[in-house]
C-alpha cells in the first residue's frame, strides 16, 4: 500500500476563481483542480507518472463552501495524468463508503489516460478471490495500479459551426462507430472501428448517398464493462456504462492517437464532427446520464461512489444503504440533486461548445426528470436546458421511459425535447408483421385507426399541451428499429430471439418483438425470401413518409442481420458490425431506400410542420390530409372500427408548394384493385410500389378514376398534380 494517502501531504494553494471550477484546469504555472465531495474529512489530488505509477505525488486540497474541495498545484502541465483520493466515514449501511485507498476518476476529467482494470482492488469492501463479498468492511487494497487515470488538458473551443438543420428536414441514422465502419471498403484497414474512420470520405459518401442528415452515435463518453462481462470474455460493446461524462471513450480512437495520448483522442474526435460538418451532417450523442458503470451496492469504487455516494446515486430513505434503481443497471443517479444537474449540464455544453456537437439522445430519460418516485415534466434539468443559451439551439432527443414506478412517458416530456415513438414502432411491426402472421393462420389483425394515427404524426401523443399544435409533428421521432432488438431483417426473419451468443442461456433480450419469420425461422426458400424483402420495405417506406422525424438504424438500408440476437450489447464482433459484401438484393435494398429518402427530400408534401385538420389550408381547395377507401371514397366512420378494412389511400395536398401525394397502404392478405381519387383532376404518377424489389426508371401516370392493383400487403406511392395547381 505504497501509494496510500499521506497524512501530511503537501497542501495545494487556494485557487484564484470564487467559486472554484470543477475538474482541473490549466492556468498559468500550474492547474486548478476542485472536487465535490460534500462528505468527505481530505480530499488528495495524484498526479501519476505512467512510466513509474507507484511515484504517485499527493496533494491535498482545501475544504471550501459547499462541499467543494479545490487546490492550485504549481508545476502541472497538459497530459498530465491524474486521480482523486478521497477519506471519510465508512458506514455502508447509511450510505457512505469513503476509502482512500481507491483511486477516483474526477467526474470532470477531459479524457480518460487508462481506463480502470478490473481487479478485487477495485472495490471499496472486501471481496474474496472466489468472488464472495464482505459488504461491511473495507477492503484496504490499493487501486492506484488499476483504476482509471484522467488527463489534464487545456480548454479549446471546437473549430467548427453547426449545420442547424431544420427539424423537417432530418434524418437520423442510429449508429456504432466500431459497427458501422470496422469492415467499410474505402475506409484504410488502420482507420477502421475509430472516430477517425467515421469522418473518413468513404463512410460520409454512403450517408450522404443515402440521404441521411444527421447520425446519432450509440455512447461515445468514456465507458467501463460490467465485471460480469469481463469474467465472461466479453464487453459493453454499446457502451451503456459511462465512466465518465465529459471524457471521450479512448478505445474508439486510432492506435496512434490513442499511444500519443488523450490530447489526440479528444483531437481525433473534433476532427470527425468537422469533417461530417463540412458534408452538412449533424453528429447526435446517445447520453447516459442516468446511471454509472460503478453499478449498484455492490458495484466497484472508481469515481462517484467514493467521492460522495449519498450526493450522487438515489438511496432508498427507508434504508440508506440501499440504491433505488430506475434504470435496471444498479444504481441511478439522483436528479434532485443541485449537484447531479449541473454535472448533466456542464456536460452537455462541454460537448457541444469544445467537441461540436449537435444534440442528444437521453438513454433513460424518466430517470432525468423524476423527483424521487415521480416523474415531473417540468424537471429543473429540462427547464434549464430549454433556457440555456448553448443547449436550447441543439436537437434534445428522449427515450421516453424507465424500468421505474409510472416509467412509460411517451409524448409527456417538455418543449423543445422530442421523444423516440415506441408506439410508432409497435403499431408499424403489429401491422405489417405480427398481425399477418396471425391472419394467414385463421387470426385477424387490428383494424386502421393506430395505424392511420401514426403515419398522420401522432397527434394524440405530440398534439397537446398549453401551446397550440402541443410539441409538434416532429416532436415524434418515428422508428421501427433501434439498436435494441431485431434488426429490419431480422424482424422479418424470426418470430423468436437467439442470444446464445451472450452466454445468458438466452434468458436476455425482450420477448416481444412483434416479428414474423413468414413460415421458417432463420434461413428459407428463394419464396419466402422474397416475401421477407418485401416486408422489410413495406416497413422502411413507411417509416420515411410517416409524418414526423425519421430515424433510421445503420445496416437496415443493406439487410443487415444479427442472426436472430435481438441483444447484442456485449456483441464486439461481425456480429454487430455491418457486412459490407453486398449482394443482389442487399444493394436492392440499398437503392430502395435511397430513393424513398430522395422522395421525403424532395417533395415537402411528405415533411408536413404541422399537424393535419382533414379540412383545406388557406387558398387549397384540396383538404390538408384526406383518407380514402379502395373505391377513391372518403372513408365511412364505421369502416375504422372493421379489422377486415385494411386498405387505406391516404392523400395529402402540397397546398401549391409541393406535389400532393398518395400513399396507399394493402394490409390484407389478398390483392385489390384500388380505385384512384378525384384528386385536382390531373393524372398520378406511380412512383414506387413496395412490390418492386428495386424503383424503376420509369413511371407510370393514371388518370383520376383509373385502377392500380395492389399486391397483398404491400404500398404503394404516388405523386399527384404539380406546383402549379
Amino acid at each position: 500500500m505504497t501509494n496510500m494517502p499521506y497524512p501530511h501531504a503537501p497542501l495545494a494553494q487556494p485557487v484564484c476563481s470564487v467559486p472554484p471550477r470543477l475538474g482541473a484546469h490549466l492556468v498559468d504555472g500550474g492547474v486548478d483542480i476542485a472536487i465535490e465531495a460534500p462528505h468527505a474529512t481530505a480530499v488528495w489530488a495524484c498526479f501519476v507518472d505512467p512510466d513509474n505509477p507507484s511515484s504517485e505525488r499527493q496533494v491535498a486540497l482545501n475544504p471550501g463552501m459547499y462541499g467543494i474541495w479545490s487546490g492550485h498545484v504549481e508545476g502541472i502541465q497538459a497530459g498530465q495524468l491524474y486521480g482523486i483520493r478521497a477519506d471519510g466515514r465508512w458506514d455502508p449501511a447509511a450510505g457512505h463508503v469513503y476509502n482512500p485507498a481507491k483511486l477516483l476518476l474526477d467526474p470532470y476529467a477531459r479524457a480518460v489516460g487508462r481506463s480502470p482494470q478490473l481487479n478485487p482492488a477495485l472495490y471499496g469492501y472486501v471481496i474474496d478471490d472466489d468472488g464472495t463479498p464482505h459488504f461491511a468492511e473495507r477492503d484496504e487494497r490499493d487501486s492506484g495500479a488499476y483504476g482509471p487515470l484522467g488527463v489534464i488538458l487545456p480548454y479549446t473551443p471546437a473549430p467548427t459551426s453547426h449545420p442547424y438543420t431544420p427539424w423537417d428536414e432530418t434524418v437520423i441514422y442510429e449508429a456504432h462507430i466500431v459497427g458501422l465502419t470496422k469492415t467499410l471498403p474505402g475506409v484504410p484497414e488502420e482507420l477502421r472501428g475509430t472516430y477517425a474512420g467515421l469522418g473518413h470520405p468513404a463512410t460520409i459518401t454512403h450517408l450522404k448517398s443515402l440521404g441521411i442528415t444527421a447520425i446519432e452515435l450509440l455512447p461515445i463518453h468514456a465507458k467501463m464493462s460490467e465485471p460480469f462481462l469481463t469474467h465472461k470474455g466479453l464487453e459493453n460493446y454499446w457502451g451503456y456504462n459511462t465512466l465518465g461524462f465529459f471524457a471521450p471513450e479512448p478505445s474508439y480512437a486510432t492506435e496512434s492517437s490513442q499511444q500519443a495520448g488523450g490530447q489526440a483522442v479528444l483531437d481525433e474526435v473534433k476532427n470527425m464532427v468537422a469533417a461530417l460538418h463540412a458534408a452538412g451532417i449533424e453528429v447526435l450523442l446517445d447520453v447516459v446520464y442516468n446511471h454509472s458503470c460503478e453499478a449498484g451496492t455492490d458495484g466497484v469504487t472508481v469515481s462517484w461512489r467514493g467521492l460522495d455516494s449519498s450526493l450522487y446515486y438515489r438511496h432508498d430513505s427507508a434504508n440508506p444503504g440501499a440504491f433505488k434503481d430506475t434504470t435496471g443497471c444498479g444504481n441511478s443517479f439522483d436528479f434532485r440533486r443541485t449537484s447531479v444537474i449541473r454535472m448533466t449540464l456542464d456536460s452537455l455544453r462541454y460537448w457541444v461548445e469544445v467537441i461540436g456537437v449537435d444534440g442528444f439522445r437521453f438513454d433513460l430519460a424518466v430517470t432525468l426528470g423524476r423527483e424521487g418516485d415521480n416523474f415531473n415534466p417540468n424537471h429543473p434539468l429540462y427547464s434549464a436546458m430549454a433556457t440555456d443559451p448553448v443547449l436550447r439551439t441543439v436537437k434534445l432527443i428522449n427515450e421516453p421511459w424507465d424500468v421505474g414506478y409510472g416509467g412509460w412517458r411517451t409524448g409527456q416530456f417538455p418543449v423543445p425535447t422530442a421523444d423516440w415513438n415506441d408506439r410508432f414502432r409497435d403499431t408499424l411491426r403489429s401491422f405489417w408483421l405480427s398481425e399477418p402472421a396471425a391472419m394467414l393462420h385463421g387470426g385477424h389483425g387490428s383494424d386502421l385507426r393506430d395505424l392511420a394515427t401514426r403515419m398522420a404524426g401522432s397527434a394524440d401523443l405530440f398534439g397537446h399541451g398549453r401551446l397550440p399544435g402541443g410539441r409538434g409533428v416532429h416532436a415524434s421521432v418515428n422508428f421501427v428499429t433501434a439498436h435494441d432488438g431485431f434488426s429490419l431483417n431480422d424482424l422479418t426473419a424470426y418470430s423468436h430471439k437467439h442470444n446464445d451468443a451472450n452466454l445468458e442461456d438466452n434468458r436476455d433480450g425482450s420477448d416481444n418483438n412483434l416479428s414474423w419469420n413468414h413460415g421458417v425461422e432463420g434461413s428459407a426458400s428463394e419464396a419466402i425470401m422474397t416475401m421477407r424483402r418485401k416486408s422489410a420495405r413495406n416497413l422502411m417506406a413507411c417509416l420515411i413518409l410517416a409524418a414526423g422525424t425519421p430515424m433510421l438504424t445503420a445496416g437496415d438500408e443493406i439487410l443487415k442481420t444479427q442472426h436472430g440476437n435481438n441483444n447484442a450489447y456485449c456483441q464486439n464482433s461481425p456480429l454487430s458490425w455491418l457486412d459490407w459484401e453486398l449482394g443482389e438484393h442487399e444493394e436492392n435494398m440499398l437503392a430502395t431506400t435511397s430513393f424513398l429518402l430522395q422522395l421525403r427530400r424532395e417533395h415537402a408534401v411528405f415533411r408536413p410542420t404541422q399537424f393535419f385538420t382533414g379540412s383545406p389550408r388557406e387558398g387549397d381547395a384540396l383538404r390538408d390530409m384526406e383518407w380514402l377507401d379502395a373505391s377513391g371514397n372518403q372513408m365511412q366512420d364505421y369502416t375504422w372500427f372493421d379489422p377486415q378494412a385494411r386498405l387505406v389511400q391516404m392523400l395529402r395536398s402540397g397546398r401549391g408548394i409541393s406535389r400532393d401525394a398518395l400513399v396507399i397502404i394493402n394490409g390484407q392478405a389478398q390483392a385489390e384493385q384500388v380505385t384512384l381519387p378525384w384528386g385536382r383532376g390531373t393524372d398520378f404518377e406511380l412512383m414506387w410500389a413496395s412490390q418492386w424489389e428495386r424503383p424503376r426508371d420509369h413511371t407510370e401516370h393514371i388518370a383520376p378514376g383509373g385502377h392500380l392493383t395492389l399486391a397483398p400487403f404491400s404500398v404503394a406511392v404516388l405523386l399527384g398534380g404539380s406546383v402549379e395547381s
